[in-house]
């Protein structure tokens, strides 16, 4: 049977499968750029399927004469390229450290130059590894990606940076290595599906970032629409896009539905998060701030494993046992997941169903996981998909626990969960319910993202910025726990 040429519909993100209207997204152009053309793994197989798939298909003969001409020719520059891109940062949970990662076209040294002056020689050197990574798509295009991690940082202190080797080098970034311990205030983007079609957020938050506003984002899930689009090129694009954000500030991601595609392939390879997990699932510390990140995706793509909603589980269940015994040193729990358990969305995803996968686990009864943040008294839960933002009320099953009628997120009596899924994406904003939720505090239908500034041990403070009012902020609360018995809820 030929290879199947991928199209570009919108993918249904409720699962792996297309839009049942079929709805085609807008187009991207498939013309490749000057530098590259398509190739087909050198393979007599392919050869012979090309006549049948331009009799099959005659509006695709232009690409079938295209695909002939540059047979053997691997997917990358004509000119191959070992010129870095695709560059961005991420906190290997080691104090003192920051990991590196970025593409390039043929394999080479992976090696970070760096030091604190602006101008001048970077005295100090790292080097790392090198992996090849061949996307799922019938071109089986081939990147290698680098990771090296620079240890020894002082906390606190701008450091300069390229990265490359003596066939290319990066131009220079900067970033400031995060402060050790948990006596500082940092401050994070928080949002969710982005896209490289309409990707609204991306300028006022590269201007942010820009001005030193964050020590770090938090990006749950739904990055390109899709990264494995037009064999990966899609991915290659969105990680050059968010370049100048990523490339100065730890980038710290889960894995969202639209990175489903051959079992999750180009988000594992792109992305290095701490831990053994792939990215899945990992945990890390910031300031006074214990931030878990994990997979929703595991309770609804089954076919790869359901082995792993079980391991996911067991693992989260010892993180949170861990960070508990550590509450003194670091108050707040904080989770990142790209489905929610609750939204008051008008569509059918699983956050609108009573029974929720994510909130109840499989069959309604299995490895759920409100009863467990709960029981571990998770302080503040970040979630995307749906493409808006809304502040739920102190919630657990459906009943609201607020501190007090004026003060209810002092004090609160059950986690908080906050959906940030409006940056953008080709999908545009989600439609809400006429009329909200008893336990909806604020819904708001316009692209932004969010700001979380964790000010000390008992004090958190989020707010929305809505990019359609020009960055006026349209949602402001403050979170305050005591220090005390933090992790019951009572």
């Amino acid at each position: 049977m030929p290879p199947r040429l991928q199209t570009h519909k919108y993918r249904s993100r409720s699962g792996g499968g297309r839009r049942a209207c079929g709805q085609v997204a807008p187009r991207r152009a498939l013309l490749l750029s000057p530098t590259e053309s398509i190739y087909s793994s050198s393979s007599p197989a392919l050869l012979c399927t090309l006549p049948n798939m331009c009799r099959l298909h005659p509006c695709w003969s232009c690409c079938c004469l295209l695909l002939v001409s540059s047979l053997g020719v691997q997917g990358v520059p004509k000119d191959p390229s070992a010129a870095p891109e695709q560059i961005h940062l991420s906190y290997p949970g080691e104090p003192g450290s920051m990991t590196v990662t970025w593409t390039t076209w043929v394999p080479t040294r992976s090696e970070v130059q760096f030091g604190v002056q602006l101008s001048g020689p970077l005295p100090l050197r790292a080097q790392g590894t090198l992996s090849p990574f061949v996307d799922g798509g019938f071109l089986r295009r081939k990147l290698y990606i680098h990771r090296v991690t620079l240890r020894g940082l002082l906390p606190g202190i701008q450091y300069v940076y390229r990265c490359g080797s003596s066939r290319g080098w990066s131009r220079r970034f900067r970033f400031k290595a995060l402060k050790n311990g948990p006596n500082w205030s940092p401050r994070l983007a928080v949002f969710g599906d982005l896209g490289v079609d309409n990707p609204k957020a991306l300028p006022r938050l590269r201007r942010d970032a820009q001005r030193g506003m964050y020590d770090a984002v938090l990006h749950v899930g739904d990055f390109a629409y899709d990264m494995d689009q037009d064999n990966a090129r899609v991915g290659d694009e969105f990680m050059r896009l968010i370049e100048p954000v990523a490339a100065s500030l730890p980038y710290m991601t889960c894995p969202g539905n639209h990175e489903e595609r051959y079992n999750f392939s180009n988000y594992k390879a792109r992305f290095s998060m701490p831990g053994n997990n792939e990215g899945l699932w990992y945990s890390w510390d910031l300031g006074p701030a214990h931030i878990i990140s994990f997979s929703t995706e595991v309770y609804f793509f089954l076919h790869y494993g359901r082995h792993l909603v079980e391991r996911q589980f067991h693992w989260l269940e010892t993180d949170l046992q861990k960070a508990n015994k550590n509450r003194a040193t670091r108050p707040w729990i904080i989770t990142m997941g790209h489905r929610p358990m609750y939204c008051s969305n008008a569509d059918l995803d699983d956050c609108t169903w009573h029974e929720s996968k994510v909130r109840k686990g499989l069959f309604g009864r299995l490895f759920g996981l409100e009863d467990l943040f709960y029981k571990y008294g998770v302080d503040l839960q970040f979630w995307a998909h749906e493409h808006s933002y809304e502040r739920l009320w102190p919630i657990y099953n459906y009943q609201v626990f607020n501190g007090s009628q004026a003060m209810p997120y002092t004090n609160p009596r059950g986690p908080v969960h906050i959906i940030t899924g409006s940056a953008g994406c080709e999908e545009r904003l989600t439609r809400f319910t006429l009329f909200p939720r008893p336990w909806s505090a604020v819904r708001v239908k316009e692209y932004g993202y969010t700001r979380l500034h964790i000010l000390n041990g008992t004090h958190l403070h989020l707010q929305q910025v809505s990019d359609d009012q020009d960055g006026k902020i349209v949602d402001d609360v403050w979170v305050v726990r005591p220090l005390l018995n933090r992790m019951m809820y009572l």
